[in-house]
């Protein structure tokens, strides 16, 4: 009696646990598709050209079924426009041939061109694609190549693209020294947090810790005013200053818990052995802490490449020393209609961050861990 009670139980904790999974793994595939498919449409559309992109959105890049002219027909001059006319066994007016008719057959008749000059095309549904791809788009963003544009009335106008590449090498610039300068002083700080013994280091750590509920916003002004009494603003230097103070707190907090994590042992090995706390420092401590130091360095890098209000303040708006986010918010401004440069420019924006984050994410998750669980 206990053993056949016992294997319904069992099934039944399958059954369940099989449901839970089913579950989880289906909300974090429906959370991958929402982030994955407006990125690859992005990257779809920097590729397509500019009528391309106006006309059709980027999934017709795959086969589908769409109308295609088979054939034009002049309409009759001395037929009213106001007035229902018979043309090709279609009934139609001028309004409704504007918005396209159905024939008998499936065909669809669509009036091009105005009222007085225009024609009429006899569209067929046929399985067709859009992938006409190109490099132009990526040429016009990071060379300031120059390009022509159709107008709706057929005139072509030639213009110059915008040129990210500066911008692009300012943001490197400004991102290697601003995710370097806090790494190296938060990890002095942590190891002295953790394994130096000195007055006052419990309540210095707390002072840190509560920093981090600071507000970005409200320290600007005032450092804003110090770089002008200083004559550093409108410098990388202030940039680096500033993203290194606001980034420090985090840095120290996350980096004490990994260090303080690490076995005493081999610690006290090395102080028996004669070592200093600098020769432990960069022989022992650095080494070991790789994955909390990487982790850091994408949340770190991250920030500083996408930020704007902190580049905009600090560096404002002269064109030889603006950032990337400049540059694409300026380029929003005055080409908000130029789809195939936006989606170029906006892609340049994500591949280095993309580039970083996949090389260190091996560590990601083991540094944002340590020191978490004891024992």
């Amino acid at each position: 009696m206990s053993a056949n009670t016992t294997i319904p139980k069992a099934a039944s904790v399958k059954q369940q646990k099989l449901i839970s999974d089913i579950i989880v793994n289906g909300a974090l595939l429906l959370l991958v598709l929402l982030w994955t498919i407006p990125t690859f449409g992005l990257l779809i559309s920097s590729f397509r050209t500019r009528n391309d992109i106006l006309t059709s959105g980027w999934w017709t890049i795959f086969p589908h079924r769409d109308y295609a002219t088979v054939e034009v027909i002049e309409p009759p001059k001395d037929v009213p426009r106001d007035q229902p006319y018979e043309i090709a066994g279609v009934t139609a007016t001028f309004e409704e041939l504007r918005e396209g008719v159905t024939a008998p057959d499936g065909r669809r008749l669509i009036w091009i061109g105005n009222r007085r000059l225009g024609k009429i095309e006899v569209q067929d549904q046929v399985w067709t694609t859009k992938a006409n791809f190109t490099l132009e788009n990526y040429n016009n963003v990071l060379a300031g190549k120059t390009f022509e544009v159709t107008q709706p009335d057929g005139t072509t106008i030639t213009e110059e693209g915008p040129d990210l590449s500066n911008a692009f090498l300012n943001s490197i610039a400004v991102s290697i020294p601003a995710t370097i300068i806090p790494i190296l002083i938060a990890a002095f700080a942590a190891y002295g947090f953790a394994w130096m013994r000195f007055p006052g280091r419990r309540l210095l750590f707390i002072m840190v810790v509560a920093l981090l509920v600071v507000p970005l916003q409200i320290a600007l002004v005032p450092i804003l005013r110090d770089y002008v009494a200083l004559d550093l603003n409108g410098t990388f230097l202030a940039v680096w200053l500033a993203h290194a103070g606001f980034g420090l707190p985090l840095a120290t907090y996350l980096l004490y818990n990994y260090i303080s994590g690490l076995p005493r042992d081999i610690l006290e090995s090395a102080f028996i052995d004669g070592a200093s706390h600098f020769t432990i420092f960069t022989r022992l401590i650095l080494p070991l802490s790789v994955p909390a130091l990487a982790s850091f360095a994408i949340f770190q890098f991250l920030w500083v490449w996408n930020d704007y209000l902190v580049a905009l303040i600090f560096i404002g708006a002269k064109p030889d020393t603006q950032v990337l986010t400049m540059r694409i918010a300026d380029l929003v401004g005055s080409r908000g209609s130029d789809w195939h440069l936006l989606t170029a420019g906006a892609f340049t924006s994500m591949v280095l961050p993309l580039v970083v984050f996949f090389s260190l994410q091996r560590f990601f998750v083991r540094g944002l861990l340590a020191g978490s669980v004891k024992g």
